[in-house]
């Protein structure tokens, strides 16, 4: 047809799908409820986000934000250390920032999680018992009370973008709530521990790194099934499973 651009799939899934055309992002959501908390964190969030175009039921469309993303799990990044500096530093404002009024997921039900994504692990063979075992030690530092933080919820790498060591804008903010800062640093360098000093260096605070690790361990072992279950490979080279594997 003329005159209409390509389409490119960015991710799709069960639950949500993410087309892009042009420099617009049409995000479809099976749950109208998270598209109302990412227009509302980004709307909050003291940090570079997308502009929103508009909103029609299931729909949101959201401007490309310039730069390149800072890097994708599985692969080595390129950005450089200052890049990720700036990316600890933004996550930092956002941390300080006044919280949402919704809440996060709670200290008890991340447990309860915990637990039932572990014996299904286990049933299911899915992983090596001792693995499955050794992790859920780690992740224990993570089960302890926090001071509740304006949190991303999803910081992956592939959400934050630069223009050289600059931060140009952070993505899809379904996930954001109230929650641990530590996760979101955790999230931010799952799978690129090499950068973790580099991020703390832009944070400017004190970081437990125990805690950190421990949310390496317990983001990986609650998100195996999910990913399995929607076509994604966490067993991939530098994704979930060589994320725990690192913890032995």
């Amino acid at each position: 047809m003329t005159g209409v651009e390509e389409i490119q799939v960015v991710v799709a899934h069960s639950e949500r799908a993410t087309l892009r055309v042009g420099d617009v992002f049409l995000k479809i959501d099976a749950d109208q409820a998270r598209a109302d908390v990412e227009v509302e964190a980004m709307g909050m969030a003291p940090i570079p986000t997308p502009a929103v175009l508009w909103r029609k039921p299931s729909v949101l469309a959201l401007a490309a934000v310039p730069g390149t993303a800072l890097g994708r799990l599985g692969k080595p990044s390129t950005a450089s250390p200052a890049a990720w500096a700036a990316a600890g530093a933004a996550v930092r404002m956002l941390h300080d920032a006044p919280l949402p009024p919704w809440p996060g997921r709670s200290l008890d039900q991340i447990a309860t999680d915990l637990d039932a994504e572990c014996a299904w692990l286990l049933a299911n063979a899915v992983l090596p018992p001792e693995l499955v075992t050794r992790n859920r030690q780690v992740a224990e530092a993570a089960l302890r009370p926090w001071t509740p933080v304006f949190t991303h919820g999803d910081l992956q790498l592939s959400h934050v973008f630069v223009d050289g060591d600059e931060i140009t804008g952070v993505i899809d903010w379904s996930e954001a709530s109230r929650g641990d800062a530590l996760f979101d640093l955790a999230t931010l360098t799952l799978g690129h521990e090499e950068h973790l000093g580099d991020v703390i260096a832009g944070y400017g605070a004190d970081v437990d790194l125990d805690v950190v690790r421990a949310w390496w361990s317990l983001r990986s072992l609650l998100g195996i099934r999910w990913l399995a279950e929607h076509g994604f490979d966490p067993s991939a080279p530098g994704c979930e499973v060589d994320v725990l594997r690192a913890r032995i």
